[in-house]
């Protein structure tokens, strides 16, 4: 499996270069360069996103929307200073780390981020197996088998040329995208409510404050920040700082417009499982209860859309996954592993938890508060390379998108310390349970 950052075609590049010598104009040029923001969306609608998206919806009915705002936000401005770390240096936000940090920081900082990856995949494929299973009323460990085979099948495709698979990628989060605006008008959805919660902060008890961590962790993903540096590092050849404020401008339209798909999806999926569940049941948490109730509170097309956007879903993110994986791990350590032992290693703690019968559900959103804890690593050395004039040169952040980025890893930071706190027992004021 080639390494993302060089595997476009000579016909894509040379379109690339054609651009930048203004040889193609106009909104041609845009597509052009669209791609690494595609993928990296994809970690934002993954499986673990439908399992807090369908607890806050049912459990809270809108009130934790400004919660999927807030994050998308976050993920917007860090996607963004990712690939510009990339477009401007050349090099992934692992090799920084790895050249920039002392061996012991770096070997802990691969660690906890393989320990992300494989909560990552965790979601991603049991996801795609509970789809399969409900679609096709098959048991989960079969379901599980094709998801596996399919994910792989789809990696392979990449031999070919990032091109194919970023159009891969693209066509399954239209997929997703089209499944949810098919449940926005089945579902009828309180639209005031909605704007509401989407713009008022408020945090009803603490097990909202669990899910809200789980909806952050869910959306920001570790891995979708080290990936996206990846993707546009050394993707055309840039000629001098023109070329690369033009390319930067590129990025940040596509992180924009890709990011603003993903969060209207997510907030999509808040909604449709408010309006479905909230009001009558509230207890549904479940992935597959969600599927069961759907059927006769809103027919079978709604559930039908349900699981095949999951799937899609799982196995896209599960694509996308594995392709950060290795990128961590070459950055990191400079190992790369044959991308069937990478496949086999990050699937196996979804078979163990089927295997020992954990509650899937449970498990996923397990998975993105572990996210969550390990998303500050990542977005701390993130803004101190933006930040460095050594490694940024004229790109450097300026003072208030550095504070916006300081503050957002506060936020971050601060709501993980709460819940770590809550687990312990200890009283968080301003909360009851």
């Amino acid at each position: 499996m080639s390494t993302p950052s060089t595997s476009l075609t000579d016909r894509t590049s040379q379109r690339m270069n054609d651009v930048l010598a203004g040889r193609i104009r106009g909104p041609r040029s845009w597509l052009v360069f669209a791609g690494p923001a595609v993928i990296a969306s994809v970690a934002y609608m993954d499986p673990g996103n439908y399992a807090t998206n369908i607890q806050a919806g049912a459990g809270y009915g809108y009130a934790l929307l400004w919660v999927v705002v807030m994050a998308n936000l976050v993920a917007m401005l860090f996607q963004a200073l990712s690939a510009r770390l990339g477009i401007v240096t050349g090099k992934n936000l692992a090799e920084h780390c790895r050249d920039g940090f002392s061996r012991p920081v770096v070997i802990a900082m691969w660690i906890v981020s393989e320990i992300a990856a494989m909560a990552t995949d965790l979601a991603e494929f049991l996801g795609g197996a509970i789809g399969l299973a409900l679609l096709f009323n098959m048991p989960l460990m079969a379901g599980m088998g094709i998801t596996a085979i399919v994910t792989y099948a789809l990696l392979l495709v990449e031999n070919r040329g990032f091109r194919p698979m970023e159009l891969l990628i693209g066509t399954l989060v239209g997929v997703i995208g089209l499944c949810y605006l098919a449940e926005l008008f089945i579902a009828p959805i309180a639209w005031g409510e909605a704007a509401r919660g989407a713009i008022i902060p408020q945090m009803p008890d603490l097990a909202a404050l669990t899910i809200s961590v789980g909806i952050i962790g869910a959306t920001v993903m570790p891995h979708a920040i080290y990936l996206h540096s990846g993707l546009t590092q050394n993707r055309v050849q840039i000629k001098n700082d023109t070329e690369r404020a033009r390319v930067l401008k590129f990025s940040n339209v596509e992180v924009v417009v890709a990011l603003a798909i993903a969060g209207m999806i997510n907030i999509a999926m808040v909604m449709m499982a408010a309006s479905a569940f909230h009001a009558g049941n509230p207890e549904v948490a479940e992935i597959e209860t969600a599927y069961h109730t759907l059927t006769p509170l809103l027919g079978g097309m709604a559930a039908a859309a349900f699981l095949i956007s999951l799937i899609a879903s799982g196995v896209s993110s599960s694509v996308v996954g594995t392709m950060a994986g290795q990128m961590i791990m070459q950055g990191f350590i400079r190992l790369r592993i044959p991308l069937l032992i990478r496949r086999v290693v990050t699937m196996l703690p979804a078979f163990i938890v089927v295997a020992m019968g954990v509650n899937v559900t449970t498990a996923l959103v397990a998975s993105q508060v572990v996210l969550s804890i390990a998303l500050p690593i990542p977005m701390i050395a993130l803004v101190i390379f933006s930040s460095k004039r050594s490694v940024m040169g004229a790109f450097t952040i300026g003072p208030v998108l550095k504070s916006l980025a300081i503050l957002a890893a506060t936020v971050v930071l601060t709501l993980n310390f709460v819940l770590l706190a809550n687990v312990a027992g200890l009283p968080i004021p301003f909360l009851s349970n």
